[in-house]
């Protein structure tokens, strides 16, 4: 698509944005039905094209995929009328007759960047917020997932308002072109390399920006004197590392800490959890999406390359690079400044680093960047308490992982290099607003202490206005306190 292009499709989207028709309920109801209809329509072609793109199993691609937008979906469509309600505002009685409050209005032209990974859910669960918000929409997907993106750019136009939003694909000329644009919003979601790119074009015209980015999330394993609370604990951290896009998520796990006396029970359990789940070997991998394409593969291969690293591989490590499949691979106590430990992984690599006392991980989760998660499992209320005002992070999660992001009444964001910005369920709705403030005030009365000439009982007064005080007011005007 030529710059001309992009420009003749921004110009109809103002048009409509201006023309109003956006900011009705109807129509944001209609296109969240729209959505729920494309879904109902075409869940076997969701199906083959988030297959085609990550092989992921239909069962996973439902879960993380398919689901998570249903579930958005319907939450909008329940709530956004009461979303959308001017909320009511406390004026101080100093402003009597008067009220005031606050009215969500839709910023106006967005343009939201989805991620490879999860290519539908990651499209569309922002892309709800700014429809329910009353936003016009260019939804740009990831080239790198091009079944999904050819997907979303066939098949949006034929339910939703095409006058109103519209999907633009391409790769990094296009995503250039798109930022030179003025926009009323941008969303992004992705590394934070290309984040700063995206900050950086939107600072040119003063563009509000949500950074989805990520970040090394890291688990702490604390004692658990329970086996049974261990071997959950150990299963909930496979299914959070491996589970999500083999790794490939910006909330799965990025490292485990525990205790040296605990890591050989934690291994045994994770290995008996990776065979059930995943399969024993390279070459009878079952239910483990495969690494998005030759460079990502490579990325990963030259992680175990550093000899130090490779020595310190307990479990799996196996390629498949035809099919561009790597195992399942622990690792115990790698270098912790190779490249491993310093940048986050995103993919199927778990180093295990081990402490003397698990106290210890606080300050090492500190001295490193503010991850997007933190997931602890532990019992120790203390040591909770601990974690959450010794920590800084875009959530934690206690006793499981990733199950945060299935919740549309908490807020989804990162902090420091993790993102800035939060969104799902009426986060989103509140991301892509302005909450305009509204006083409304009578004629009379008028406080001509507010005005010049200037004198002693103009100063008390404002002074006792500030301060709230009405009794001191009232006896100021009948003359019973001194100025």
């Amino acid at each position: 698509m030529a710059g001309a292009e992009i420009g003749e499709s921004l110009a109809e989207l103002r048009q409509t944005f201006r023309s109003g028709r956006t900011r009705s309920v109807a129509w944001r109801k209609a296109q969240l039905r729209a959505i729920l209809k494309l879904f109902a329509d075409n869940q076997d072609n969701i199906f083959q094209a988030l297959h085609q793109d990550l092989g992921k199993h239909p069962v996973e691609a439902y879960r993380d995929e398919f689901g998570v937008v249903l579930k958005s979906a319907n939450n909008a469509l329940s709530c956004v009328e009461k979303w959308m309600a001017p909320k009511k505002g406390q004026i101080p009685l100093l402003f009597f007759p008067s009220k005031g409050e606050v009215l969500p209005e839709p910023l106006g032209l967005v343009l939201i960047f989805s991620s490879w990974n999860f290519p539908i859910s990651l499209a569309l669960d922002p892309f709800i917020g700014a429809i329910s918000a009353g936003n016009t929409v260019v939804l740009k997907p990831s080239e790198l997932a091009p079944a999904c993106s050819s997907f979303l750019a066939t098949t949006i136009p034929l339910y939703l308002d095409s006058k109103a939003i519209k999907v633009i694909e391409g790769g990094k000329d296009i995503a250039e072109k798109l930022l030179q644009q003025k926009w009323d919003k941008i969303f992004f979601t992705g590394s934070p390399r290309v984040g700063r790119i995206v900050m950086s074009a939107a600072a040119k015209h003063l563009t509000p920006v949500t950074l989805e980015l990520g970040g090394k999330c890291p688990t702490i394993l604390d004692s658990l004197s329970s086996p049974s609370d261990m071997k959950v604990a150990a299963k909930r951290i496979a299914g959070g590392k491996w589970g999500l896009c083999s790794g490939q998520a910006c909330v799965g796990i990025d490292y485990v800490l525990v205790e040296d006396k605990f890591a050989s029970t934690l291994i045994e359990l994770l290995k008996k959890n990776i065979n059930k789940f995943y399969g024993e070997d390279i070459k009878n991998l079952k239910n483990l999406s495969r690494i998005v394409n030759k460079k990502q593969f490579d990325r990963l291969c030259n992680l175990l390359d550093d000899p130090n690293v490779a020595a310190s591989i307990i479990h799996g490590g196996s390629l498949d690079e035809k099919n561009l499949l790597i195992e399942p691979t622990i690792l115990l106590n790698p270098p912790l400044d190779a490249e491993i430990m310093t940048e986050e992984i995103f993919g199927p690599l778990l180093p295990i680093i081990t402490l003397n006392n698990i106290q210890e991980s606080i300050e090492f989760i500190k001295s490193r960047p503010k991850p997007l998660a933190i997931y602890a499992f532990t019992k120790d209320e203390t040591f909770k308490k601990q974690i959450l005002t010794e920590t800084s992070s875009g959530s934690v999660v206690f006793n499981d992982a990733i199950v945060q992001f299935a919740s549309d009444t908490l807020p989804f964001g990162g902090v420091g290099q993790s993102g800035f910005g939060r969104y799902h369920g009426k986060y989103s709705f509140d991301t892509f607003s302005h909450e305009k403030a509204v006083l409304q005030r009578s004629f009379f009365p008028e406080l001509e202490a507010r005005y010049p000439p200037w004198n002693d009982f103009k100063m008390q007064f404002i002074r006792l206005g500030y301060s709230f005080d009405y009794l001191g007011l009232l006896l100021l005007m009948l003359g019973l306190k001194r100025t």
